[in-house]
């Protein structure tokens, strides 16, 4: 068991390589955006943006995920390969072009002007080449690649920041520019993975499909477009709600401080790049479940500790005057900050999500994630129209928090219900108290001098894996 999760440790690291590079890349657009964008435009791209995660699963169909399930103990992986290639390319095809045509109609539908429908037609594009890049990513992480896969993600994102700077800040293209910047990112990580898919796609290079596979696939795969589009409109549906309520600008200001949420992705991206091909190929082990009870306890005293790191810290520094008179958020989005815990928050319980995700996915009933990610969706939507109009933005922090949480929660008792999982349940509670006493302890310094505040959270912060370390041990 230790050897396995030491290996699950060493390519949650290579994976999280490329996705903290990348994430941290991309963060710096932030500042960037916040002093050369007013919070209306960037509201609009926020916006665009929305759509976009929410159409690329349509367009993806969720043969990813069928890729990955099938190839994985299949005698012709080239065959597998081809077919869900070949699927997304046809669908990609299909889609982009009904979203070029209709995107006057489709601005109006998600709450931007018209004239700004253009931004849709190099959306499409994008979508067209991520899609076709998603199947090669996942050949690479089934067949553990890391460092190709690190590679490939990390030029793309290095691409993006300087096509980002260079058509902002040089060229002043406006807004347009923050979508052709992906583009030219999606095509290079095309041209980097083309090696891998021109390696599938010569042996024995066929149009024709094999109907019965083909059927078999889609099967597994089409939950997780609903599930896919629900668990999206988790963390996307408040964009379209806020512009409807709250109008563009504070969209704006939401987006700006929501992005402070990338450091705890960070954690659970690297962790779900890993996770999922490990207990795939770990499923039959005679300890298997042993062992995703343990990594379930390591997730959690390691998530827990950068939630309450970020929550501290985060505003203070934003507000600082560590660079000068430059921040990481220019002041004029500050009106957002006391939403980043609950977005930290939410992110925390979507990194449970994903250790629960064993159950449906090994027993091969991932029509449950439909349901449940539709659970988190409803409850987003039903908290975003209840709490925006009295709470703001504030109402759609809350929103993101109480969706993940019940889509964590769902999925952990289905999951124990058709896969049962031994948590180590004593030392999960330990680790909720010391996390919550955590809490409580900072807010006893409420109307203290800020420099005794901050003095507390760090050392609680410096204890705080101490405590930890002693409950895995102990506990």
């Amino acid at each position: 068991m230790a050897k396995d999760i030491k290996r699950l440790g060493k390519e949650t690291l290579i994976y999280g390589t490329s996705t903290v590079l990348a994430r941290l890349l991309n963060f710096c657009l932030v500042p960037f955006y916040t002093y050369y964008l007013l919070p209306g435009d960037y509201g609009i791209i926020a916006t665009v943006f929305a759509a976009i995660a929410l159409i690329n699963v349509v367009f993806l169909f969720g043969m990813d995920q069928s890729y990955l399930r099938f190839a994985s103990d299949a005698e012709d992986k080239h065959k597998i390969f081809r077919q869900c290639f070949l699927g997304v390319l046809i669908n990609g095809l299909v889609l982009g072009s009904l979203l070029w045509i209709t995107n006057a109609a489709f601005a109006r539908v998600i709450g931007i002007p018209p004239q700004a429908g253009y931004l849709l037609k190099l959306a499409a594009g994008i979508l067209f080449l991520d899609v076709l890049n998603m199947i090669a990513f996942t050949k690479l992480r089934l067949e553990r690649r890391a460092w190709y896969f690190a590679g490939v993600r990390t030029l793309s994102i290095i691409v993006n920041v300087v096509c980002n700077i260079f058509f902002i800040a040089v060229l002043h293209k406006g807004i347009a520019s923050i979508l052709w910047a992906n583009v030219f990112a999606s095509l290079a990580s095309l041209c980097c993975l083309s090696p891998v898919i021109w390696s599938e796609l010569k042996h024995q290079f066929t149009w024709k499909f094999d109907w019965t596979l083909e059927k078999e696939m889609l099967a597994f795969a089409w939950p997780f477009v609903p599930s896919g589009l629900a668990s999206l409109l988790v963390s996307v549906i408040d964009k379209p709600i806020l512009v409807h309520l709250v109008g563009t600008e504070q969209v704006g200001v939401y987006q700006a401080n929501f992005k402070i949420g990338v450091f705890m992705m960070l954690i659970v991206s690297m962790f779900d790049q890993a996770w999922r091909p490990f207990f795939l190929a770990h499923a039959k082990d005679t300890d298997a479940k042993d062992t995703f009870a343990r990594v379930g306890t390591y997730f959690t005293a390691l998530a827990s500790w950068v939630l309450l790191g970020l929550a501290f810290l985060m505003p203070t520094i934003i507000q600082s005057n560590i660079f000068g008179s430059f921040h990481l958020i220019a002041p004029a989005y500050w009106g957002g900050l006391h939403i980043i815990p609950l977005i930290l928050t939410g992110y925390f319980f979507y990194g449970l999500y994903i250790n629960f995700m064993v159950g449906p996915v090994l027993t091969k009933k991932t029509r449950v994630l439909m349901w449940i990610t539709l659970l988190g969706a409803a409850v987003s939507i039903t908290t975003n129209l209840t709490l925006v109009p009295r709470l703001g933005i504030l109402g759609a922090g809350w929103a993101v928090a109480l969706s993940y949480g019940s889509m964590a929660a769902a999925l952990f008792f289905f999951t124990q219900k058709v896969y049962g999982i031994p948590y180590e349940y004593k030392k999960l509670a330990c680790m909720l108290t010391a996390c919550v006493g955590t809490v409580l302890l900072v807010g006893t310094t409420r109307g203290q001098q800020p420099g005794t505040i901050l003095g507390v959270k760090l050392a609680l912060l410096t204890l705080y894996p101490v405590f930890m370390g002693l409950i895995i041990k102990k506990a």
